[in-house]
């Protein structure tokens, strides 16, 4: 029997990982559960963001600013525009005959799929036509897709147990807004479709993951995986890049060096997060046969300002020992605001081309032509020297 404790190994947030690598829910059990910064900031965010739609909706709140550490003018301005968003939403619901049900930070249970499965929907919309789920996503590290996005399934299946006697709703739409990338990913699928998946393919992976068993596959859900950095899987799937070690890259086929390509980034994560567990492991007091910590390379720095500038005009130098520049773009949107930035400063912010990058072909960007990219990658380059 599951005891009540264990239902977060299974938890939707990390259902990519083990719906595809089922072993690795036990697996992760081995690990502590570390919070970051990134997580705290989310979390701030979430809380201000429900802190607004309440006072929009006119519902009972009270502002968490005094309380959140991490709140800013930035963090501001993205969870407004997120909130201006489902208000929309909404508004366009009512003026199309609509009388929808809004909740905030629903609890919804899917435990009918996944042992002990529950979760808590930032926003759920729901109609006689269709069930709505909008899901905040304020962290920028990785770009998120609505599209067949396991956690927003989960807590859909989870709003339809609850809701679905009341309602006849046959049309489910998912949404991730992700302010910070400017993403605003919409998926749409079916009642029956996503019934369909949970029989098939959500049910038995979660009992393959409850039970510890299943086979290890790699994959980008290794990304937030505690046992990453020590997985014999992930390894091996790495590994494999050695065969090509000693080859020169003119001499390999065509098909190799895309199969290389289509995997030089995660081998590149794998490698320095080998490099960090490594480290850290060091710093605990682990000794790693073979290798040592011993002090790296230090930049030499001011010990006092105020007093190098009184000994340089002692000796005469008054000219051109300080130098004023502006703060960076991006510091200077977080310290306006962005709706402030856009208002002051937009008309003088410009984006020069990007310098051309080597993409597979499912990336949204259009394909840019040989001729633009190598103009594009030499300014980039004399940008770059300028600098």
């Amino acid at each position: 029997m599951i005891g009540i404790g264990e239902h977060a190994k299974l938890s939707a947030s990390a259902s990519n990982r083990w719906i595809h690598c089922t072993p690795s829910a036990r697996l992760c059990e081995r690990y502590p559960d570390s919070s970051s910064a990134y997580a705290l900031e989310g979390t701030q965010a979430h809380e201000l963001a429900e802190y607004k739609l309440k006072s929009m909706l006119g519902l009972p709140c009270k502002s968490p600013v005094p309380q959140l550490s991490m709140y800013s003018a930035e963090m501001d301005d993205y969870v407004s525009g997120y909130c201006d968003y489902v208000l929309e939403i909404i508004e366009g619901l009512k003026q199309s005959g609509a009388v929808p049900l809004v909740l905030l930070e629903q609890r919804v249970d899917f435990g009918d799929y996944v042992p002990y499965g529950f979760g808590t929907a930032d926003v759920l919309i729901i109609t006689d036509d269709e069930l709505r789920l909008i899901d905040l996503k304020y962290g920028k590290g990785v770009q998120v897709s609505a599209s067949e996005n396991s956690q927003l399934m989960l807590y859909a299946l989870g709003a339809m147990s609850q809701f679905g006697f009341l309602y006849g709703f046959s049309k489910v739409i998912l949404t991730i807004y992700q302010p910070r990338l400017e993403n605003v990913s919409t998926y749409e699928t079916s009642v029956s479709e996503l019934v369909r998946w949970a029989n098939e393919v959500l049910r038995p992976a979660a009992a393959l993951a409850d039970a510890g068993e299943g086979e290890f596959a790699v994959g980008d859900w290794c990304t937030f995986c505690r046992a990453k950095n020590e997985c014999r899987a992930r390894a091996d799937h790495n590994l494999e890049l050695a065969r090509y070690a000693f080859r020169q890259p003119p001499l390999l086929e065509d098909w190799e060096i895309t199969d290389i390509l289509s995997r030089v980034d995660e081998l590149t994560r794998w490698a320095n997060g080998i490099k960090d567990y490594a480290f850290r492991e060091a710093l605990a007091g682990k000794r790693w046969p073979g290798w040592k910590l011993c002090e790296g390379r230090s930049v030499r720095k001011y010990s006092n300002e105020k007093a190098v500038e009184k000994a340089a005009r002692a000796a005469g130098y008054y000219t051109n020992i300080f130098r004023t520049v502006l703060i960076p773009l991006s510091e200077m949107e977080k310290k306006m605001g962005k709706r402030n930035f856009n208002r002051i400063l937009g008309n003088l912010v410009i984006r020069p081309p990007g310098k051309p990058v080597l993409v597979p072909e499912s990336d949204k960007r259009p394909e840019m032509s040989v001729e633009t990219a190598a103009e594009a990658f030499v300014n980039a380059e004399s940008i770059q020297d300028e600098c």
